[in-house]
């Protein structure tokens, strides 16, 4: 059954490389998403099941923050918004972050023009699991997402960035795309005041090298506090903008969310 479900998640990544990538050419003038525009099965310009590290699109920086939302998501999205700055939330089921839990956060991230992505139900090494358990954490969130919003991502990370064959192949199968990270900020091993330049130094390497999908949580004081200013700092000082991941790889918002399959 693994190799089958493997072939056919094979098959579809590949079938959708060939249209794969396709950048509109105003990402800046997208409108903040809304439930009416999604339809059953959207076809995305971007494939499923494939890992995904960086933007394609020029001039961008995507910040996104994992494990919410959380007692500090509210903060994070006061400084965000004071910038201007778009980014994709990563959210669990029952984790540190709960999405039944702040139902508000949830419509206000997506109201402001935020972006939002599963981190599965409750944050298992996926590589652990059977394939069955990895679409369950995948369904599991679908289902709260449907309370709470009506819709459900398309985009996903896999928590500790933990991906295997049976992992790409469940995404596959049910059209999510994987999203890892090209710059890690490490910010839970400093999740101290007196330590959070260890992360931003981490992040102006990395920005240096080439990196620009940003991985961070919202639910670490320090990151919202302190972490997250130097590097909103940082990229404005470099003149790029912060971007939702989704139009990082010019992916148009309809094709974010859907409301079934």
């Amino acid at each position: 059954m693994h190799l089958q479900n493997l072939l056919v998640g094979v098959f579809l990544s590949i079938a959708s490389l060939s249209s794969a990538f396709v950048i509109p050419d105003d990402l800046s003038q997208f409108p903040a998403p809304h439930a009416a525009d999604f339809v059953k099965r959207q076809q995305s310009p971007i494939p499923y099941g494939i890992i995904i590290t960086h933007c394609n699109s020029p001039g961008v920086v995507a910040l996104t923050f994992d494990d919410g939302p959380y007692i500090y998501t509210g903060q994070m999205l006061d400084t965000l918004s004071q910038h201007g700055a778009r980014v994709t939330f990563f959210l669990n089921g029952v984790n540190k972050g709960n999405i039944e839990a702040f139902p508000e956060l949830v419509q206000r991230a997506v109201n402001e023009g935020h972006q939002l992505g599963s981190h599965t139900w409750n944050h298992p090494s996926l590589d652990t699991l059977s394939y069955a358990d990895i679409v369950a954490q995948m369904t599991d969130l679908e289902d709260a997402f449907m309370r709470i919003l009506g819709f459900y991502p398309t985009y996903m990370r896999a928590p500790f960035l933990m991906v295997t064959a049976d992992v790409l192949a469940a995404m596959s199968a049910l059209e999510y795309h994987v999203i890892s990270a090209s710059i890690d900020t490490k910010d839970y091993e400093n999740d101290h005041p007196d330590d959070s330049w260890r992360s931003f130094e981490k992040f102006r390497a990395e920005l240096d090298a080439g990196g620009t999908i940003v991985l961070a949580h919202d639910t670490h004081q320090t990151t919202v506090e302190i972490l997250v200013d130097n590097m909103i700092a940082e990229i404005e000082s470099r003149g790029y903008e912060m971007v939702t991941i989704g139009e990082c790889l010019g992916d148009p918002p309809e094709y974010w969310y859907r409301s079934g399959r």
